[in-house]
């Protein structure tokens, strides 16, 4: 939301609701800037928060992009060059040109300043590992140094240094499952009901048909990380360069997959909450309080009440009516264990992510194969690496 224009694909607030409530942090970078980060964002916003602060007002950080809300709850971040405004940074940005090297060397080159955050992160995870790298090259201290000594500061804990706001809480709408999906769908028909097509076909005549004509479109940074680009991209480049039938065809996929990605997205996102707000428990994590919002026709009983309610005992300094959740920790799991599945040919990193890997679809469908294989080798008598193998585990997981 960031970005001028697009107000559709960002989900903007409506100019009516701008008017009722004042907001900040909307439509002020150029579509076009490619390196807007989230460093670029806390140094905007944080002036913004003290600044309300000072008029006597509360701040509401809303969002789903749970990564830069972070960083205003905690310091996290690392400023690795001194830069002269809050604008962001010129193009040539270090991190952009380390991810366009091979993943395998990206890793190995951090290995050898940085072993123990080569550790924690996947080989396939560039734009971390890239990150990493500009850190060290930038600072010559290695990133996981530094996050220690955040981490070790008075008040830091596993989620990096201090809260900057200690009486901060968050509050964490939450739905049923099938009624979050048939709203997300519901939401993408509605956009394009009011015009999200004609908004992209003009964003991609002015900023984007020149890139595709020079095969230099990049669908990893800026604006165009945004859900509905690439989903659209194919019916955006083609039309008027196929038939009817052809087009109508590549509009329905890209509405579909607009809607696939989208709920895609809102589990990552309560996913992110889990993880990091309830299962990882310290004296710097703020209360999270949960409201229920899978019937809208209980808007007021369930949402807006208990919230006004939990907020104004936060200004008067009392302890609000309701529990903050609370997630149990399994304190023998390990978020940071490498395993190999060589069945699928995949590095997997954490007990839960394994877990989970030795359920899906895609690597059961690869243990049913493997044991159709095995099974017409013995019938017909061989021997070999497939009938050497070692039987599976109970889970459905291969022993390393």
């Amino acid at each position: 939301q960031v970005y001028k224009g697009l107000d559709i694909i960002t989900n903007k607030v409506s100019p009516q609701e701008q008017r009722l409530c004042r907001h900040h942090m909307i439509s002020f970078v150029d579509p076009l800037v490619s390196n807007y980060t989230v460093v670029d964002f806390r140094d905007k916003a944080v002036p913004l928060i003290s600044y309300i602060f000072a008029r006597d007002k509360i701040p509401i950080v809303v969002g789903g992009t749970n990564y830069y809300i972070e960083s205003l709850l905690w310091k996290v971040l690392i400023n690795t060059k001194e830069k002269p405004s809050s604008a962001p940074r010129p193009d040539g940005d270090r991190k952009v040109e380390l991810e366009q090297l091979d993943s395998a060397e990206l890793h190995r080159r951090l290995s050898q300043v940085d072993p123990e955050m080569a550790a924690k992160l996947h080989p396939h995870d560039k734009r971390k590992v890239a990150r990493s790298l500009q850190v060290f090259e930038e600072t010559g201290i290695p990133h996981s140094e530094i996050l220690h000594q955040q981490q070790e500061e008075e008040g830091g804990g596993p989620l990096g240094g201090p809260l900057k706001y200690p009486h901060s809480c968050i509050l964490w709408l939450h739905a049923d499952q099938a009624a979050l999906d048939a709203r997300l769908e519901k939401r993408v028909d509605d956009m394009v009901a009011a015009g999200l097509l004609e908004e992209l076909r003009d964003f991609h005549r002015r900023y984007n048909r020149e890139k595709v004509a020079e095969n230099r479109q990049d669908y990893q940074h800026g604006i165009f990380q945004s859900i509905g680009f690439k989903e659209f991209h194919e019916y955006l480049v083609s039309e008027g360069n196929c038939s009817p039938e052809t087009s109508a065809l590549l509009l329905e996929k890209g509405i579909q997959a607009l809607k696939q990605v989208t709920k895609r997205y809102a589990r990552r996102q309560n996913k992110w909450v889990r993880n990091r707000f309830l299962k990882r428990p310290g004296p710097n994590v703020p209360p999270v309080y949960g409201l229920e919002v899978s019937d809208l026709q209980r808007w007021e009983e369930d949402v807006l009440k208990p919230a006004l309610e939990i907020v104004e005992s936060f200004i008067q300094g009392r302890e609000p009516p309701a529990e903050p959740l609370r997630m149990e920790q399994d304190e023998k799991e390990n978020k940071r264990s490498h395993r190999v599945c060589e069945l699928c040919d995949r590095l997997i990193i954490g007990d839960r992510e394994w877990a989970a890997h030795t359920r899906s679809k895609s690597h059961l469908h690869h243990l049913k194969k493997r044991r159709k294989l095995e099974a017409s080798g013995r019938a017909g008598g061989t021997v070999g690496d497939i009938g050497d193998t070692q039987t599976s585990d109970e889970d459905g997981s291969l022993p390393l």
